[in-house]
């Protein structure tokens, strides 16, 4: 299979058609971005940690049955993955109060949120992905009503399968970004699952393992993407 021109360029990661239809290949970058591309800036090795550290949590959320575009990895900073035709919707799964929840709802960060909460915002950055609900998505033909409901449920799994996978690592679950797509008529989940699209805290110290360490200045950034790679695979 060989791979082909570039489709796509995000903030994080390059898409590549293949010589097969069905599978591309993702790139993972270095770069950084925050609020909504207005801070930017790089990691060392950030591509590295986030591919390796996606790879781990699709494989285990294949074994639970949770369908999803990952394939296989072919480099230390790419991976093959299923054709998806994006919805244009991020769903963020929330579990304990941090960054904007804090600011909406006036509780402080850490709060313990009595259920998992749900929140969807349309996918577009020259608005700032605003956030929408289920009316919004109807109205403009975002998703069907069967569609949403199904990535829903999806979201609500992988919450509690990575919450039980993460717990003995000592690691909390603070919130997420999932995205999905269609792919020969089924709803796959996509994107990626690392530090940069979780909120990960260390039990014990509340110390931040992800991207709010850019995000805030707080400096080891690099240290914290690593330091969750090292959990997640016994330091091997």
């Amino acid at each position: 299979m060989e791979i082909l021109e570039q489709l796509y360029e995000g903030k994080a990661k390059k898409v590549y058609r293949t010589s097969d239809p069905k599978l591309y290949m993702v790139y993972y970058k270095d770069d950084a971005t925050a609020f909504n591309g207005s801070k930017k800036g790089s990691i060392q090795d950030k591509g590295y940690y986030n591919n390796q550290i996606s790879a781990i949590f699709f494989k285990l959320l294949t074994e639970k049955g949770i369908p999803n575009h990952f394939v296989e990895l072919t480099g230390e900073r790419s991976m093959l993955v299923k054709t998806l035709e994006i919805i244009p919707v991020e769903v963020v799964v929330r579990n304990i109060v941090a960054g904007s929840l804090a600011k909406r709802i006036g509780k402080p960060e850490g709060t313990q949120l009595a259920v998992p909460v749900l929140e969807f915002y349309y996918k577009d950055d020259a608005l700032g992905d605003p956030m929408i609900n289920e009316y919004h998505v109807k109205a403009l033909g975002l998703a069907t009503e069967e569609e949403m409901k199904t990535i829903s449920q999806m979201a609500l799994r992988v919450n509690e399968i990575l919450v039980e996978h993460l717990t003995p690592l000592n690691i909390q679950l603070v919130d997420f970004k999932l995205e999905f797509g269609r792919h020969e008529g089924e709803i796959l989940l996509g994107d990626e699952i690392s530090p940069d699209t979780c909120r990960f805290w260390d039990t014990a110290t509340q110390e931040k393992l992800d991207k709010d360490r850019f995000r805030r200045d707080l400096g080891k950034v690099e240290e914290a993407y690593q330091e969750v790679l090292q959990r997640l695979t016994g330091g091997k």
